[in-house]
């Protein structure tokens, strides 16, 4: 199924014509800070900077985390990234007493925006969509780059010189101590944690899935040990073009992730899922790192609440979509979480009421799941007798 929604998506950012910041072979401005480390070619990889051609505080061009509680509209948030524009030079993974390394790091580890120069072997060119992570501008490769000093953030600096600290616990000390995701991922990505000669370079797609799912990981872990919930809820949001419903279950943990793009390039009504029982999953999920964000998301809600249960989570995605990476996922479903949920006493109601937000009939999704048509079924609960008539 990875390979149907891949060669979808790809399909769809190869259609995306719009125009990036046009900037010269050099550049004068500030990075959010933000970095970029491509995964073509590993162990040798693209990796660099990106800095957009503004002086000051550019903080909320690579800040996903405060874009849907600003209510910035997609609009607004591909005009952000495509005044990024990516240096990249090509380097080993563990590459990392590179001076041109050395900088990513410190532009990771920053606590604000950094004053920054760079001068390009030819003009940027071009624009990045994917459905991973976020977009950037024109890119090119870099010749020389400088910044300003730089003042770290407290929290990142400890976890950078603690080399005996594994990383896997950094990501997750540092999500415990309310550092924002994005900010952990990019210092994850440029090798500024982990244990001393273990420290490498993470392609920044990568990088977002191993910190979701590392924390969310241990998250289910101790939500194990939760009381399960006592009714059937349901959460909803929608913003960036999507809708999500989440559907939480009074059952031991068990999760299915189902995600329609409907008339998003013309008449297609797709659907792409994948899930997991009690025992957790096996292998790398059918539909990419947006099942793991997802997890994550709905976990960390259930944590802070103290309670475990079972979560269907169904995402439409409308005309006007554009990929915007996993973050589109993650803070669409945190915020869904933070709302007042509506609470059902059975599967039914609950699945009754989903069905008349969502604009493809619910038999489409249950025909496409696994673990939903496994739940109905032996509740002996036919497809039509939840479809409002």
């Amino acid at each position: 199924m990875i390979n149907g929604k891949t060669a979808y998506l790809k399909k769809l950012t190869s259609r995306i014509k719009m125009h990036s910041v046009d900037v010269g072979k050099e550049i004068d401005g500030s990075t959010p800070p933000s970095v970029f480390i491509g995964s073509w070619n590993y162990p040798k990889v693209y990796a660099g900077p990106m800095i957009a051609p503004l002086s000051g505080d550019t903080t909320i061009m690579d800040m996903p985390e405060s874009w849907i509680p600003q209510d910035k509209s997609q609009e607004d948030i591909i005009g952000y990234r495509l005044n990024l524009v990516r240096g990249k030079q090509i380097v080993g993974i563990k590459d990392l007493e590179n001076n041109f390394i050395e900088k990513l790091q410190e532009i990771s580890l920053a606590d604000s925006s950094i004053g920054s120069e760079a001068e390009f072997s030819k003009k940027p060119r071009g624009t990045s969509f994917s459905d991973e992570h976020t977009p950037h501008g024109p890119s090119a490769l870099i010749q020389k780059f400088d910044i300003d000093n730089v003042k770290w953030d407290h929290e990142l600096e400890k976890v950078f010189y603690d080399s005996d600290l594994k990383a896997a616990d950094a990501v997750l000390d540092l999500n415990n101590k309310g550092i924002p995701f994005s900010n952990i991922q990019k210092a994850f990505s440029v090798g500024a944690m982990g244990v001393g000669k273990r420290r490498k370079l993470v392609p920044t797609r990568w990088s977002i899935t191993a910190c979701d799912s590392t924390i969310g990981d241990r998250l289910l872990k101790n939500v194990r040990y939760n009381d399960v919930l006592d009714t059937h809820r349901v959460y909803e949001f929608s913003s960036l073009n999507n809708y999500y419903a989440i559907l939480l279950l009074p059952t031991e943990w068990q999760y299915e992730w189902m995600e329609a793009f409907l008339h998003v390039l013309g008449s297609e009504e797709l659907i792409f899922s994948d899930y997991e029982g009690n025992t957790g999953k096996k292998g790398y999920s059918r539909v990419g790192g947006c099942y793991y964000t997802c997890k994550m998301a709905v976990l960390e809600s259930l944590a802070r609440e103290g309670k475990q249960a079972g979560a269907i989570v169904l995402r439409e995605a409308y005309n006007g979509y554009v990929p915007l990476g996993v973050f589109n996922v993650r803070e669409n479903v945190r915020n869904a979480m933070n709302q007042k949920p509506l609470e059902f006493e059975d599967m039914k109601t609950a699945l009754s009421y989903i069905s008349t937000k969502l604009k493809l009939p619910m038999q489409k999704f249950v025909k496409q799941s696994d673990l939903l048509k496994e739940l109905l079924q032996s509740r002996q609960t036919t497809l039509d007798s939840f479809i409002p008539t």
